[in-house]
């Protein structure tokens, strides 16, 4: 048999192949195997061809042969990952905000990579999520990338900071003044990325939107902050910020009803104590940093959300009440 022009590709497009043409539920024969390689322009024998199947598994490619009639036919039977758990992954692209289009569908398509093409087709799906808006911040994955690696080297990191203004531009913060901080973390809130850092400035631990983050550098000084961040837990920090605006922490009573212990628990886990108030409500005590949107979300629990101490917050809720009066000309027209 004569040689092909590609011979010494022979394992890595066997690999391809398989990878590719099978999986659970489909197989491929050892004549359709050798008419896949000449599509390569790679001749092989039957028995060079078994050999190297068995070579596969070097690769961490596992082929399993199964009788079919006076035949045998393949299939790949692991991978590194399963379709469900490529799937869990192309839904959580789908629905996050702070990822684009553009980068949604190069995502995804590199994930059908791992798959047989049979499986690929089930993983172009459409997730819907209500209001979805895509980030149009395509600089963002190399930013999340630049802050990683100041973090591992230990260093601060000096960017640009933009907000949105009403003609939909791009209006740099402090006349584009470059922000300097010490990067400790990411957070993932409410659909999108925040840099959770230290201002030594201002002597404050703050957060930025990383899809508004621009032109971002890693500075030859090291980081500052380590003792503030050392006692942190950043997954509390997330959960005490609501949409991680700022605020004074607190701990604040609540009066809720027990229909809405669920919403409780969602927003602050198992651990906390809710202690029956009587039939239909229970009190529980939760440390936030109060701010205009943890009332927003008071507010949006209805009549089932009370807060009840301390007197300064439930003097803020008040005064929120009365700016809305006044906002929306109630006083007048009562």
């Amino acid at each position: 048999m004569p040689r092909g022009t590609n011979q010494k590709f022979k394992l890595c497009r066997l690999a391809q192949i398989m990878l590719e043409r099978t999986d659970e539920d489909h197989y491929i024969t050892m004549p359709e195997i050798m008419s896949a390689l000449g599509e390569y322009d790679i001749t092989a024998e039957r028995r060079s061809i078994y050999q190297d199947l068995r070579d596969l598994e070097a690769l961490g490619i596992e082929v399993e042969g199964e009788p079919a009639g006076n035949r045998y036919h393949y299939h790949v039977i692991s991978r590194p990952f399963e379709l469900p758990e490529l799937k869990l992954l192309v839904d959580a692209i789908q629905s996050s905000k702070f990822i684009t289009e553009r980068k949604t569908n190069e995502l995804i398509k590199k994930l059908e990579r791992l798959l047989s093409k049979y499986d690929a087709m089930k993983l172009q799906r459409q997730v819907y999520v209500s209001g979805r808006i895509k980030t149009m911040n395509e600089s963002i994955y190399y930013t999340v990338d630049a802050i990683h690696n100041a973090i591992s080297e230990n260093k601060k990191i000096r960017f640009q900071y933009f907000q949105w203004n009403i003609k939909k531009e791009m209006e740099l913060r402090h006349n584009g003044a470059y922000y300097q901080i010490s990067p400790w973390g990411l957070s993932w809130d409410n659909e999108n990325y925040y840099l959770v850092g230290y201002d030594s400035g201002a002597e404050q631990i703050r957060h930025y939107r990383v899809d508004k983050m621009l032109h971002i550098q890693m500075t030859e000084e090291e980081r500052e902050g380590k003792r503030f961040f050392k006692k942190l837990d950043m997954a509390e920090y997330s959960r005490k910020s609501f949409g991680m605006f700022g605020g004074e922490e607190q701990g604040v009573k609540l009066l809720v009803e027990n229909r809405l212990a669920g919403v409780i628990i969602d927003r602050f886990g198992k651990d906390i104590m809710m202690i029956p108030a009587d039939k239909e409500n229970f009190t529980v005590k939760v440390d936030v940093r109060v701010s205009r949107q943890f009332l927003g979300w008071i507010f949006s629990l209805g009549e089932g959300v009370k807060i009840i101490s301390p007197a300064e917050v439930v003097e803020q809720m008040q005064e929120e009440i009365r700016r809305l009066t006044r906002q929306y000309g109630l006083e007048k027209n009562g």
